[in-house]
């Protein structure tokens, strides 16, 4: 049987609770809505962030040039703009520069592609005595096209999402511009304020690292646009004495796809001009392929360290792990912005923490230190060893 007592036990109860007590579970639950409410604000605003932190990056890229201008007597605004139309030039001029060749290639592999088709067919007559007659293609075709109406919405589907993907992959590039512009045109009131809300010491070391990110991230688009351009010629005079077409818009692709895509870059740069040498005649793609791996080897061990060596210095593995990361964090523009922004860390470790002299060990010298013999013990008076 329940005890009549008990309600005023809890009113009791209730009652001696300490005032604070209330008050700290509202605040604790109006800081969990309100932190939920800012993870759901940072979701839907994502892109935005993402064009401003990549903006971020475009604006200390191309700060030294505006500098170089403003300092020659233009005016800040018109030098932006100026370095802007040299930026989209290239990249309209790059895009240019592609075009006639893979246009070249495409009207080639539709006139091989017969030849192909009835080598494929004498081969298997040869080998696997598979007779593939006219009937039969046109037979598997059918069966093909009646199979095919199944996935005609899917394709739809497919084609309006990758519409839909165009269109939002220009307006985030058409934002980035943007914020890029504003922070170049207007950079100097808007790191005036950013830096007024820091005092003393601590607004210098501010400046400091805004420093280096600008010098760090420009020195890695001027070391990678001396790679491009010597990555270019020397494919350009390459592919001209193996005979393969179109060699400078080949040139110009493999120099800016393989420096300008980390990680993965000199290997999309070189499928290009291999599969043209594989259209024309085998053994030119052979000596494309040798030629290119040759070249990388040569700007990996001896060109490249010489370039980046008074911009950015960055292990290899180092590297690749920060652009692994990006593309798992910000795929494509992740995997770009990855380097500088490591590039950026490890200068601000390089500057704020001391390095120390590594004594001589086998550890640090593949093993070509010999191992250190223990001290002797300290001699008697009579210059005999002490015993141990």
């Amino acid at each position: 049987m329940q005890n009549p007592t008990e309600p005023t036990d809890q009113v009791s109860r209730l009652e001696d609770m300490p005032n604070w007590v209330p008050r700290a579970a509202a605040v604790a639950v109006f800081t969990i809505l309100a932190i939920a409410a800012g993870l759901w604000m940072l979701v839907q605003i994502r892109s935005i962030l993402l064009a401003v932190f990549v903006a971020l990056f475009l604006s200390f890229a191309l700060e030294p040039a505006v500098v170089r201008l403003v300092r020659r007597g233009w005016k800040r605004p018109l030098a932006t703009f100026a370095v802007f139309m040299i930026l989209v030039s290239f990249i309209f001029g790059f895009v240019a520069i592609m075009i006639p060749p893979v246009a070249t290639q495409i009207g080639v592999l539709s006139e091989t592609l017969p030849v192909f088709v009835e080598s494929a067919i004498d081969f298997a007559d040869e080998q696997f005595n598979i007779q593939l007659t006219g009937d039969t293609i046109l037979g598997w075709a059918t069966g093909l096209a009646d199979n095919a109406s199944g996935y005609v919405d899917d394709v739809l589907f497919r084609v309006v999402g990758a519409g839909s993907f165009i269109g939002n992959f220009v307006v985030q590039v058409l934002s980035v511009l943007l914020f890029t512009y504003y922070l170049l045109a207007d950079g100097p009131n808007i790191r005036r304020k950013l830096f007024a809300r820091f005092e003393g010491d601590r607004q210098s070391e501010v400046m400091r690292i805004w420093e280096l990110a600008i010098d760090k991230t420009g020195g890695y688009v001027y070391s990678r646009l001396m790679l491009a351009l010597v990555s270019s010629i020397f494919t350009w005079v390459a592919l001209t004495i193996i005979g393969l077409p179109n060699p400078l818009s080949l040139g110009i692709w493999v120099g800016v796809i393989s420096q300008f895509i980390p990680a993965v870059g000199a290997f999309i740069a070189a499928s290009l001009p291999v599969a043209i040498g594989l259209l024309t005649d085998w053994r030119q793609a052979v000596a494309v392929l040798v030629v290119l791996v040759l070249y990388q080897q040569f700007e990996n061990l001896f060109l490249a360290p010489r370039i980046t060596a008074s911009t950015m210095s960055l292990h290899p593995a180092i590297g690749f792990a920060a652009v692994l990361a990006g593309i798992s964090l910000m795929g494509a523009l992740g995997a770009i912005v990855a380097l500088p922004l490591v590039a950026i860390m490890q200068a601000f470790v390089s500057a704020y923490f001391q390095e120390h002299e590594v004594v001589a060990s086998r550890l640090t010298d593949d093993g070509l230190v010999p191992r250190r013999k223990p001290p002797a013990p300290p001699a008697d008076d009579e210059g005999e060893p002490a015993p141990a």
